[in-house]
């Protein structure tokens, strides 16, 4: 029985009405669909994922959606590790991997299936299409996602009457009902979590494509910042963030993480997404954004610029700093490096810079080794980056932080430099001084393509990037 709302205007439905309801609608089924341009890649995905796990069964949840207040929800994003594996973004689903005898597995996805017209679930059931909006059929779902689709809701019980001889993994954290269907150790299951992760850090021809995407139209809508600077000026951040939010939606699904649009000593908070403060001339703007594509996929890209347009003499030592520490962090970034090489690297040459300025005591090794720089950097240098934007955070240490760089991988070279506006240890001049500049980098065979090289980075390039398109 459908959930009634509490305070509703109607104390139920008329016989007559629900009879109404059920007739007179037309068949809508969708004819002469195709493979979705991801299904192959994806097929690959869970080939490689079988291949870890011989003999066990995977179960993989999309999510369940989450309350915002009473019955309104926020957004629905599915779980990372079920997008990449199945190229779908159904909310209540899960995909499971169920094993062979061959070592293999055989995959299915499950999903709500289409509301039947012949009772009232289409129109006042808690998943109602009618108030929802259409889904696919599980017959359009196995053409589009290239493998069998059943009715998530006998998973319980298709989980219940497999053998219970075979060992089971489940990715936590996304549906608590499904949890409580199967029998697991949550240790092992972490394994599962890692193992997904450590699949996304190399990324296939496709997902390299998606990454493009996102990019280019972080571009436009840094762009579109840029020209309606004189508005921000005007109004607050809020103008900042508003402008490149209809670039993300414009081009993409949404944003891949709120907005950073940071002016004055906002831009020395890492994680500043308020957006509430003034915009000053002769202040900077600190920006970190990044348009989510439709397929999930997302940039993540920093500029700091000069709310008049110029960087008056301090600000362009600190920024030409960072972009002398971001150059070297882009030259570490190359096939069999490290991947904490390109951190070592702008971390030496800012913490150098310190040194030299006298906020710190020299000499550099010393204080690199003692992480004297951090009071200033705060943070590291960059992470992967893909279909979320910390992508890959549950891979295991020995491949992500203590690994190597291969061609396909993504990642961020995102050095900055940020003076408190408290911090009685630097000159006053130097107070509420954050500077970050951030680039999207994929590993080569040669070396790195930075994919955000469309955005200038230098001091010089910035002021007339500017000069050419603020309004």
């Amino acid at each position: 029985m459908a959930k009634r709302r509490k305070n509703g205007l109607y104390d139920g439905v008329s016989a007559e009405l629900s009879a109404l309801m059920r007739t007179g609608w037309a068949d809508t089924e969708r004819h002469g669909l195709e493979a979705d341009e991801q299904a192959p890649y994806a097929a690959a995905r869970r080939a490689a994922l079988s291949a870890l796990f011989p003999g066990e069964r995977l179960v993989i949840p999309s999510g369940n959606l989450k309350t915002r207040s009473n019955d309104d929800t926020y957004p629905f994003r599915p779980y990372t590790g079920y997008v990449h594996m199945t190229g779908d973004q159904a909310r209540d689903g899960a995909l499971v991997l169920e094993p062979r005898a061959d070592g293999g597995h055989d995959a299915y996805c499950y999903q709500l299936p289409r509301d039947s017209r012949d009772n009232d679930e289409f129109w006042i059931g808690y998943t109602a299409e009618l108030w929802m909006g259409r889904r696919r059929s599980l017959a359009e779902s196995e053409i589009v996602l290239g493998l069998p689709c059943r009715d998530v809701r006998t998973i319980a019980e298709d989980l219940a009457a497999a053998s219970s001889e075979v060992p089971t993994r489940i990715v936590r954290g996304h549906d608590p009902a499904l949890e409580a269907a199967v029998t697991t150790d949550e240790d092992r299951d972490y394994e599962l979590e890692e193992a997904l992760s450590d699949l996304r850090l190399v990324k296939d021809d496709w997902e390299i494509g998606e990454m493009r995407k996102a990019v280019d139209s972080t571009v436009r809508g840094f762009t579109d910042c840029v020209s309606e600077l004189s508005r921000a000026v005007a109004t607050s951040e809020r103008w900042i963030e508003g402008t490149f939010f209809r670039r993300a939606r414009l081009e993409g699904n949404a944003l891949g993480y709120g907005s950073i649009c940071a002016a004055g000593e906002h831009a020395t908070i890492m994680h500043w997404t308020d957006n509430d403060g003034p915009v000053r001339p002769g202040e900077l703007l600190l920006l970190d954004a990044g348009v989510e594509t439709n397929s999930l996929y997302t940039a993540d890209v920093t500029r700091t610029l000069p709310i008049s347009g110029t960087f008056n003499d301090v600000q362009r030592t600190v920024y030409d700093a960072v972009y002398e520490a971001q150059e070297a962090g882009i030259a570490a970034v190359k096939p069999g490096a490290r991947y904490r090489d390109f951190h070592e690297a702008s971390q030496r040459s800012m913490t150098a810079k310190l040194v030299e300025w006298g906020f710190i005591e020299g000499p550099v090794d010393r204080a690199y080794e003692l992480g004297l720089q951090r009071r200033f950097t705060m943070a590291g240098t960059g992470h992967m980056l893909g279909l979320d934007v910390h992508d890959c955070a549950h891979a295991r240490n020995e491949e992500y932080v203590d690994g190597l760089l291969e061609p396909g991988m993504v990642l961020t070279v995102e050095p900055g430099l940020y003076f408190q506006p408290d911090d009685l240890t630097v000159p006053e001049e130097w107070r509420g001084i954050g500077v970050r500049i951030e680039d999207d980098l994929v590993v080569t065979e040669n070396g790195n393509e930075n994919l955000s090289a469309g955005l200038p980075r230098s001091s010089a390039e910035v002021e007339a990037w500017m000069a050419e398109f603020a309004g």
